[in-house]
């Protein structure tokens, strides 16, 4: 008889290449990485650390790009566009990243 493993459906599956750091990024981020500020409509890119699962947002919207909109706590609000909807996502400014 076989007993059969349900699937999970966790926060991280299929995410392993999404997630993936570069050899020389390994490892917890630096103080001033943790501490970066953002100015209110300062348009960022959402880069995931997969070291600091706190204020992570939602594996879809890494790579995606969207405005400040205000602080709330130690995380930022931002306004992301997804497809024709515009959405708002909560992130940790340790998965923000600036636009230059």
């Amino acid at each position: 008889m076989r007993i059969l493993v349900k699937k999970s459906h966790g926060l991280r599956t299929k995410s392993r290449r999404i997630m993936k750091k570069k050899i020389r990024e390994k490892g917890m981020p630096m103080a001033n990485k943790v501490l970066q500020e953002f100015e209110k409509g300062e348009k960022v890119i959402i880069k995931i650390d997969s070291a600091i699962p706190k204020g992570m947002p939602y594996k879809r919207f890494q790579g995606k790009e969207g405005k400040v909109e205000r602080k709330q706590g130690k995380c930022f609000v931002l306004k992301i566009r997804d497809g024709n909807k515009e959405k708002t996502v909560l992130a940790n400014p340790v998965h923000i990243k600036t636009m230059r």
